[in-house]
């Protein structure tokens, strides 16, 4: 008996994983044709509680698309995949104290915040650099109006997603 039940909970997990994946594609489906742009599977991964990188990312994309490319996702080749990166839990983003740490590291004289210029320079420069677009995001949620700085163990908090 408990084989079956076992069964039957973790096929309603897949379902539920599916639904999740299908409603979110379904958001950027604009065409209603089971497709998206390439360029919002990022959106839409993330949507799921996924931070790949871009390189991730790029991967990915280049095992569900076409063999020659439209500059479309077809949902078929998404639902798959997706499904067993959420099952496999991959592209978790960092917890909390990992993050802390790295905002620790950047702040080299240890004053507990960084200023906005030092957070973009770091984010623009260094590693996968942010696009301005994502840097005035980043910045519009982690400043401080007050202080106009970034008081990073504030912020962290709110980067950080829990693992449900």
């Amino acid at each position: 008996m408990a084989d079956a039940e076992g069964k039957e909970s973790a096929e309603s997990l897949l379902n539920e994983l599916q639904t999740k994946i299908t409603q979110a594609f379904d958001i950027f489906d604009h065409e209603s044709n089971k497709t998206v742009d390439v360029r919002e599977v990022g959106t839409i991964v993330r949507s799921l509680g996924c931070c790949p990188s871009e390189a991730e990312l790029h991967d990915m994309l280049a095992d569900i698309e076409e063999e020659e490319p439209t500059g479309y996702i077809r949902f078929e080749k998404f639902l798959p995949t997706m499904t067993h990166v959420l099952m496999e839990r991959r592209y978790k983003a960092s917890p909390e104290d990992i993050l802390l740490k790295a905002f620790q590291v950047l702040d080299t004289e240890q004053n507990g915040y960084l200023t906005q210029e030092e957070l973009t320079k770091y984010m623009t420069e260094e590693g996968e650099p942010f696009t301005q677009e994502e840097m005035e995001e980043m910045l519009s949620a982690a400043v401080d109006p007050e202080k106009g700085t970034i008081l990073y163990r504030d912020y962290v908090s709110l980067m950080a997603v829990e693992d449900s």
